[in-house]
């Protein structure tokens, strides 16, 4: 089991070990039962169905009358995702498919969703990604044209949509034209039942889970549905992003962490040359590097977590921070843990294999690693009165 001692740094109050127990203990017992590699649909939706029952999704889609606690939400993606990257998986869209809702809709669009995606009896999915426009979000191309004053027709296509296929609703962000650029895109929730959206394309990645193309034809939706101010849709983005931005750093933290633990039984379990393979200089080496990128990234997460929970409005610059290097240094962890592993470490089955395949999609999603550096760099310009 990972070195747990960090829950007791200044960054955590007593709760948040008491999380930390409830969420180990569920995984030992719920993890594997749940986990079908021939199912990968079937398996998210057992996951967020069990997430749900257990109470751990309110912290991922909270009440109406609460709001996030950034540090639960990060402390729960480290842990499920040491476990099982589909676990993380399930419980890390229920809430970027609902955040938008969380942090800017309605009472009544937050009455509507919330309870069920807490409870795990509906599924979400955020859309905003298209294929020349994954980075730069003001590129854009799908549209909301108003029709009337009670609706939008909706147009375009989204791609690299998690929980695409399976998800009851999504949060789908168009350009409505109000400026140009990032100041002309909304953001709409759309019932997957809805008239006008299809599953365009089913897509497969290197660690499989739900992911899709999805096409918007005539499309329409009520202004109800539109969440926060017309042409405020990147604002609505980028302060969804803010929040679980950091969490993806988390996840990978925890993958990192578990690939660690896998190197360590490794190193001591195995004999080379008449001894502990942990007896030689190199693997001492490489086991130090790993432990400390796993430290430098849980206080680079915890630190933006804690920040943020601390009451500040905006933690753009250490979200980044913490996403840039736990997601980097996890990749570094996880390849030095292959390497331990030897030819065993590249055989399908695996877990640190498995982990390969799984942390390299974290480098890319909710901004990739080169626009991270483009963020940190604005911010701290900006700090120095320079930009």
């Amino acid at each position: 089991m990972s070195d747990r001692s960090f829950i007791t740094w200044p960054f955590f109050e007593p709760r948040h070990g008491e999380l930390l127990d409830r969420l180990d203990a569920w995984a030992q017992a719920k993890v594997a039962r749940l986990v079908d590699h021939h199912d990968i649909d079937g398996s998210c939706r057992k996951f967020v169905a069990a997430l749900g029952e257990a109470g751990f999704l309110d912290i991922a889609a909270p009440p109406a009358d609460q709001g996030f606690d950034l540090r639960s939400l990060c402390l729960a993606r480290e842990r499920l995702a040491y476990h099982a990257g589909l676990a993380d998986f399930a419980f890390a869209m229920q809430g970027l498919g609902t955040g938008p809702i969380s942090l800017f809709g309605t009472m009544q669009q937050k009455a509507d969703y919330l309870p069920p995606v807490a409870a795990g009896k509906r599924i979400a999915a955020f859309a905003i990604s298209e294929a020349e426009a994954g980075s730069d979000v003001a590129a854009m191309t799908t549209t909301a044209r108003a029709d009337g004053n009670d609706a939008y027709i909706i147009d375009g296509e989204k791609t690299w949509i998690s929980n695409g296929g399976i998800a009851d609703h999504y949060m789908v962000f168009a350009r409505t034209g109000e400026a140009p650029g990032a100041k002309g895109i909304s953001a709409f929730i759309v019932d997957a039942d809805t008239p006008g959206l299809e599953i365009a394309e089913r897509l497969d990645v290197i660690a499989p889970h739900p992911l899709a193309r999805i096409r918007f034809e005539n499309c329409r939706v009520p202004v109800s549905s539109r969440i926060g101010e017309a042409g405020g849709g990147f604002r609505v983005a980028m302060g969804t992003l803010d929040v679980f931005r950091a969490s993806v750093g988390a996840a990978a933290l925890g993958m990192a962490r578990r690939a660690l633990d896998e190197a360590l039984g490794r190193a001591t379990g195995r004999h080379l040359f008449g001894a502990p393979m942990s007896n030689l200089p190199l693997t001492q080496a490489a086991l130090a590097e790993m432990a400390l990128d796993v430290d430098a990234a849980a206080l680079l997460v915890y630190r933006a977590a804690w920040t943020r929970d601390q009451g500040a409005p905006r933690v753009t610059r250490e979200a980044s921070m913490a996403k840039l290097h736990a997601t980097e240094s996890a990749q570094t962890v996880i390849d030095k843990a292959v390497q331990i592993f030897g030819g065993l470490g590249v055989t399908s089955g695996v877990k640190v294999e498995e982990l390969y395949r799984e942390v390299r999609a974290l480098r890319i999603y909710e901004g990739a690693s080169e626009v991270q550096k483009l963020v940190i760099a604005r911010e701290t310009l900006k700090a120095a009165g320079g930009g």
